[in-house]
């Protein structure tokens, strides 16, 4: 099914030429960056932060509360970017992220510092989303390459920035500062975003799909909980315990729910008939297993860096500048290569077996090793990375009704996030699982009381440097023990992805904007929209699929066809 965008009358069609073109990616860069920043700007931080709170063995918390709220987010600002517009929605993101910004900082126990970033993400997830979704209605498929290859490369430099800038502040003023440096920043972006973000707002008839988003709400919760037991309780898996049992049940009901209501609701909150878009599904489906690898990576480095290599907090930063360089290089080169050739099938393929070889190397990590080499492992990994992210959201875009480009990137994000969180926690616990188990060994036979750090729980780099010979060798062993043979959990994941993106099929990328198809904006030098102008109203490719039925119903039957006509209505656009 689909719905109907209706654009009030006596507004004026936006004129889209390249100062309004550049503008509005200006904006939508500068407020991406304090999103995908704030990924990643606590690693390095995360040990004296964790160390300070009391709160060592959670610590995976810190980012996957972050990813949790970014993946609830996600879908709400897609659907309700294409039923009303996206600028408001994205004002809103903006001021909830500044707000729980300066809530972090301030937080004086690690349960506030949770909560805080759980809203931060809140604000997060719009910024996202709703920056790739403007991005596609201003800049046609054929030539987006050129504009989200610098929007990956701006993930990548937020990948290492983050680290640098969360060591460099826990240095100096403090790690209270990784949160309070995005208020100022976030208040400016705010303000260029309010006068540059000139987008049409409109108004739906439909009803809001309350249901949908509750269920997705809660399964998704339920999801990174179970994923997350071993770091929440002390006795792991026992499932005799009721309170597990309980929320495997519960979530499972929930997920149930929400596919139950998604099948049947006027306008879903994630359409389950995407999933018929081959294009969509595959692309989906490794965008969740790279989710699942990449955000466990990048979390974990750092900690490894200023526990088992001796490097300090700012310096632990520097040394990830490979992994943003592998990113930059081949996101920009790719994206410049897309729209010159219209291609993109190769770069997930190449970029998964990279991305793989490089979570292989680093199965090779211990204590003591050249940093040369360091470099070496996380540059591939980057490169792999690169090729990617944005590729696939672009494959995604491309193969959808301009109408539904929010829901579609926000339901493709949205299950990369799961992946994120789902990942994270996971890696997390195996990591600190091993490493309680490492550390018990290490500190076995001293004195009750003895122990430093209340016997590991609240280490951090400083007091590791100040132990003495052997402690300080022993707890550095353990730190590179237990990370280094988790990384062997991440590769069948992205093998997956690989044999996975052999299988997507390659379509012509369109040469129209989504809003320009939509009948809201038209290119500078033309009379007219182009679907106004041939006296057609823009394709609604569901309904031609359906013989323009809009009744919630679906006959269940795909034999590859409805693809096919898709296809070649992205064709003859």
């Amino acid at each position: 099914m689909s719905h109907a965008v209706t654009t009030a009358p006596d507004k004026p069609l936006v004129v889209l030429n390249q100062r309004t073109i550049w503008l509005i990616f200006g904006a939508l860069m500068a407020s991406m960056f304090l999103s995908s920043l704030d990924q990643t700007i606590v690693g390095t931080a995360m040990p004296t932060i964790v160390g300070e709170l009391n709160g060592v063995e959670h610590q995976g918390w810190v980012i996957t509360a972050y990813i949790l709220a970014i993946a609830i987010a996600m879908p709400l600002y897609g659907k309700f970017g294409d039923l009303y517009g996206r600028r408001w929605p994205f004002l809103v993101a903006v001021a909830l992220f500044v707000v729980a910004s300066l809530g972090g900082g301030m937080a004086q126990s690690f349960e506030a510092l949770v909560a805080w970033r759980a809203v931060q993400g809140l604000g997060g997830g719009g910024l996202m989303i709703l920056s790739q979704a403007i991005i596609a209605d201003i800049i046609p498929a054929s030539d987006r390459g050129k504009y989200m290859g610098p929007m990956g490369a701006l993930f990548g430099i937020s990948a290492v920035a983050g680290p640098l800038l969360g060591g460099w502040l826990t240095d100096g003023p403090g790690w209270r500062w990784t949160f309070w440096i995005n208020v100022p920043i976030g208040i400016a972006a705010w303000f260029i975003a309010y006068f540059a973000l000139k987008l049409p707002s409109h108004r739906s008839g439909r009803p809001t799909d309350w249901g949908g988003i509750l269920t997705m709400a809660l399964g998704t919760t339920g999801i990174v909980l179970l994923t997350s037991w071993e770091s929440l309780g002390n006795d792991g898996y026992d499932w005799s315990d009721p309170t597990l049992l309980g929320l495997l049940l519960g979530t499972a009901v929930m997920v149930g729910l929400f596919v139950f209501i998604e099948n049947r609701v006027a306008e879903p909150l994630i359409p389950l008939r995407l999933f018929k878009n081959r294009t969509f599904t595959i692309t989906t489906l490794i965008g969740l297993v790279l989710g699942m690898g990449m955000f466990s990576a990048m979390a974990m480095l750092p900690t490894f860096l200023q526990m088992s290599a001796g490097a300090g907090v700012t310096e632990s930063g520097l040394l990830m500048l490979p992994m943003m360089a592998g990113v930059m290089l081949t996101s920009i080169v790719s994206g410049f290569a897309i729209s010159k050739t219209g291609r993109y099938k190769m770069y997930p393929v190449v970029g998964l077996a990279v991305t793989i070889l490089g979570m292989i190397w680093l199965t090779r990590l211990e204590g003591g090793m050249s940093l040369w080499l360091f470099g070496a492992m996380i540059f591939v990994l980057g490169a792999g990375m690169g090729l990617i992210m944005q590729t696939i959201v672009l494959a995604v875009q491309n193969s959808v009704d301009p109408k539904e480009l929010g829901t579609a990137t926000s339901s493709n994000n949205f299950f990369r996030e799961i992946g994120a969180a789902v990942g994270t926690a996971a890696f997390t616990t195996v990591f600190t699982s091993r490493l309680t188990d490492n550390l018990q060994g290490v500190f076995e036979g001293l004195p009750e009381g003895a122990a430093p750090g209340s016997g590991g729980s609240s280490l951090t780099p400083a007091l590791v440097e100040q132990l003495p010979e052997p402690l300080r060798s022993g707890v550095v062993d353990a730190f590179a023990d237990s990370l280094a043979p988790a990384f062997w959990y991440l590769v069948p994941l992205v093998a997956v992805g690989l044999v996975l993106a052999f299988f997507l099929k390659e379509v012509k990328l369109s040469n129209q904007a989504g809003m320009v198809a939509r009948g809201e904006a038209v290119m500078e030098g033309a009379a007219e929209p182009v679907a106004q102008a041939s006296g057609v109203a823009v394709l609604d490719r569901d309904a031609s699929n359906d013989g323009g039925r809009d009744d919630g119903r679906d006959d269940g039957r795909d034999d590859g066809r409805d693809e096919d006509r898709r296809e070649t209505d992205i064709l003859n656009r």
